[in-house]
């Protein structure tokens, strides 16, 4: 049986890599988005270029970070 194919977009790698918020909705979701990284071995993960333009822009730390969470990623082709 094959893995399931998933579509990783910025807002996980935000939640996923941010430092942690004291909003406690903020912090439940990136909790949830955490604990779901720790298994995402379990799927094929797919982002495309648009993600990782988005994820390398703003303050250049935090930028990093998403950049390292999308490193192991594959890319879908662009087309026009």
């Amino acid at each position: 049986m094959s893995k399931p194919k998933t579509y990783v977009e910025t807002s996980v790698v935000s939640y996923l890599t941010a430092l942690p918020s004291r909003d406690l909705v903020v912090a439940a979701q990136q909790q949830v988005t955490i604990d779901w990284w720790t298994s995402r071995h379990a799927y094929f993960l797919f982002a495309s270029d648009f993600v990782l333009d988005e994820a390398g822009r703003g303050d250049p730390m935090a930028a990093a970070r998403r950049m390292n969470a999308l490193a192991d990623v594959d890319l879908l082709e662009t087309t026009d």
